[in-house]
């Protein structure tokens, strides 16, 4: 019997972009097998700035069932693929608010051993989507994680460019998620799955 994974894909998304790819990343990883939690982070912007945009607000709409993300939700996963848009070159402040909420469990040790892997989307294609990736892996490297990129290990990297991470160039939103970033978002997936089925199971035969 192979060994139980659990992955969690936490992100956040405004218009819509990071949500479409969360999703696909989910679906993807229990393709491959995993048990999987899709996790949003809190909104922290103001309803009135929500609602001044259509695509904000339709998102928030569209996405309402989804639970928000706890720091058990961490704890419970082998594997986490972080997703954010890129602000500035940098991770999005509402995803950065939660993972500066994960001192507690930094401190004891409970982020440590885990996978985890990242993926971001911009307007325009040299938009901040490397330096946004190795911002969040920042975070991981303090976590004592293990970060599964999807480097340039399949054919189809060759054609997305990305070795940090699945990335999507959105445009003013007009560009939707398409084949080629779906396909970036199932080597990523199945390349989590597969090595953090085998460290769990190293780990556990006390590798």
């Amino acid at each position: 019997m192979s060994t139980p994974v659990n992955v969690a894909v936490v992100y956040y998304s405004s218009t819509g972009t990071i949500a479409t790819i969360a999703k696909a990343l989910a679906e993807d990883a229990e393709k491959a097998g995993a048990d999987v939690r899709l996790r949003k982070v809190a909104e922290l912007a103001p309803q009135a700035a929500i609602d001044s945009n259509p695509a904000w607000a339709a998102n928030a709409r569209e996405t309402a069932g989804i639970d928000e993300v706890a720091a058990d939700d961490l704890v419970w996963a082998d594997a986490v693929i972080f997703g954010s848009p890129t602000r500035y070159g940098n991770v999005a402040a509402q995803l950065k608010q939660f993972l500066d909420t994960l001192g507690g469990l930094w401190q004891a040790g409970a982020l440590a051993d885990k996978v985890y892997s990242g993926f971001t989307a911009s307007a325009t294609a040299h938009g901040g989507q490397e330096s946004t990736l190795l911002a969040l892996y920042n975070t991981i490297h303090h976590f004592g994680g293990i970060l599964v990129s999807p480097g340039y290990t399949d054919p189809s990297k060759f054609v997305d460019g990305n070795p940090y991470g699945t990335s999507h160039v959105a445009g003013q939103g007009d560009i939707p998620v398409g084949e080629q970033t779906l396909t970036a978002a199932r080597v990523q997936a199945e390349r989590v799955v597969r090595f953090t089925r085998a460290i769990k199971a190293g780990l556990a035969a006390g590798g």
